[in-house]
């Protein structure tokens, strides 16, 4: 069963506050994007600024070049799961080992352009998959379909493991990508963006609850 997970990725801490504001009377599970300014192009609020009410389940998506740098600050937040990028410039496997160890759960995320024999080593080990179809840094980008062909090709490697969507996802595409086997769905801009954001997470809610019809 799939799930609606609201994205935050805010610049400032205002913007950050205003964010957790306008998800909190709905949101349950979130997705709080960090960025470095040199993996992604945009710099995010920092690791000290991040912060959340105690009900929610957060995942945090580390966007950043060198997640060795990141991830001691990133386990003392204690996140229900951390993602870190295959295409960074370090080796993640002592990466993934270190939060494991801490007893928090472990992702990847795969660019566009990453094919996922390629970073089987990783797969192979982590709690979650993210497969990434958006822009780096921004709200937004394209919900590309075709990258739902990698959904099968994780899962040929991991049956098991959570399967993430990140990018472009929204009330016209919700209900395929459940359909093709994604398990959380990130929602940033459709959210965000709408007049009526807890309306709008409701609708996502219903479009991916609803039954196929051949």
């Amino acid at each position: 069963m799939a799930i609606i997970t609201p994205t935050l990725l805010c610049e400032t801490d205002d913007a950050y506050k205003e964010t957790v504001e306008r998800l909190h009377p709905f949101a349950q599970r979130v997705h709080i994007d960090l960025t470095d300014g040199e993996f992604a192009p945009t710099f995010t609020v920092g690791v000290n600024q991040i912060w959340w009410p105690q009900e929610w389940v957060v995942d945090i998506h580390a966007m950043v070049a060198r997640p060795s740098q990141y991830v001691d600050a990133l386990i003392q937040l204690k996140p229900n799961l951390i993602i870190f990028h295959s295409e960074s410039s370090e080796d993640l496997t002592p990466i993934i080992a270190k939060v494991k160890q801490a007893g928090i759960k472990v992702g990847v995320a795969l660019l566009r352009a990453t094919v996922p024999s390629n970073v089987q080593s990783y797969i192979e080990t982590v709690d979650h998959v993210l497969v990434f179809s958006g822009d780096l840094g921004h709200y937004g980008g394209t919900a590309n379909l075709m990258q739902l062909e990698k959904v099968r090709l994780i899962r040929n490697i991991q049956p098991e493991v959570e399967v993430g969507w990140d990018g472009g996802a929204n009330v016209e595409n919700a209900f395929s990508l459940a359909q093709g086997g994604v398990d959380v769905i990130n929602v940033g801009g459709a959210i965000n963006k709408s007049a009526d954001p807890e309306g709008t997470y409701k609708q996502l809610l219903s479009e991916i609850n609803k039954h196929s019809v051949i």
